[in-house]
């Protein structure tokens, strides 16, 4: 039997539809919200009202661009949590519309759990290694720093969280300190690759397991730029590029010797990294060499796979749609999940 899918993402403030069958992608399309860079980050009530306006085009488009008809779908997974509230609301809401209508199952996803399972997304016409389980994969994001054993395509196990900020927001509010626009992620990647990363040195938190923190890193930083720019006004327009450079080497030494550590009390040689952040050259490189170094079979999802996208979701829904778990429609969307 084919099983077609039409997933649904809207977690934050990219509206994604996408379109998966048998674990193929048919389609896959996302459309951004380019209004939060006048307001350095993701305001939610904007972002709730811009899904609203794109959720039913972009879902036109999916089915179009998939090549099938409504009546092909077999279900509808969406993206329960976690997220702005008001964003994954007009997600599950649709969802729940679109499924009734059409009298097929509806499919709540774990937006994390997805995030790690993109990693089994196929694409036709070129071969795609998956992991083997157990699989260990640290989700770097805006929002989330986890190490997760992944122990099935159902069960996954947290075994290192932030006890503060994600990595992403470190990334992001340190950008907004130097004066660059949001997401500042991408900047700071792109400067790195022009400055020296041994320019200057910032507070590397001590925390005890596997855990991570990194609002220290963020106020050690800040203090930092306060103080230099107190001698130079021009400071920070002088040294942009080793400034994000040495912020972006501190950042991935932190979440690599982590991941390290998870893996040899583990024994887990199956690794991968997910999350929007795993699309920063300076982690993939280093994720890289101690690939090389360490003997890991090495995960790294392709690049659109990364950020927020349906097509993880529909991953998610597929193997759950194997398994026979559908929700009710009195399902809710959950802010924290």
């Amino acid at each position: 039997m084919t099983v077609t899918i039409l997933a649904i993402e809207s977690s934050c403030d990219d509206t994604s539809v996408a379109v998966i069958r048998d674990g193929y992608v048919l389609s896959n399309l996302v459309a951004n919200q380019e209004i939060h860079m006048l307001y350095g980050g993701v305001v939610p009530e904007l972002a709730s009202r811009a899904h609203q306006a794109n959720i039913v085009p972009v879902t036109h488009q999916a089915i179009i661009k998939a090549g099938i008809k409504t009546e092909d779908i077999n279900a509808v997974a969406f993206t329960r949590g976690p997220g702005l509230l008001g964003s994954l609301l007009v997600g599950t809401s649709f969802a729940k519309g679109f499924a009734l209508a059409l009298n097929i199952p509806l499919i709540e996803v774990n937006h994390l759990q997805a995030h790690v399972l993109a990693h089994f997304i196929l694409e036709k016409d070129k071969a795609t290694r998956l992991p083997s389980f157990p699989f260990l994969c640290l989700l770097v994001s805006g929002g989330h720093t986890r190490i997760i054993v992944m122990k099935s395509h159902s069960e996954m196990e947290v075994i290192g969280n932030t006890i503060d900020d994600a990595a992403g927001e470190a990334f992001d509010k340190c950008g907004k300190v130097m004066g660059l626009t949001y997401p500042a992620g991408p900047l700071i990647d792109k400067l790195a690759g022009e400055g020296n990363k041994n320019a200057f040195m910032f507070a590397k938190p001590s925390v005890k397991g596997l855990d991570f923190s990194f609002s220290g890193l963020k106020t050690s930083f800040l203090y930092f730029l306060r103080d230099r720019l107190k001698e130079d006004p021009d400071f920070i327009e002088k040294n942009r590029a080793d400034l994000c450079a040495s912020l972006q080497h501190v950042i991935v030494s932190i979440l690599i010797s982590k991941l390290v550590k998870a893996s040899v009390q583990t024994g887990i040689n199956e690794i991968g990294i997910a999350g929007g952040v795993s699309a920063n050259s300076g982690l993939r490189n280093a994720m890289k060499d101690e690939a090389e170094k360490r003997g890991w079979n090495l995960f790294i999802p392709e690049f659109r796979y990364t950020t927020d996208n349906a097509a993880m979701i529909g991953i998610t829904g597929y193997y759950k749609f194997l398994r026979g778990e559908f929700s009710g429609h009195d399902i809710t969307p959950l802010a924290r999940y």
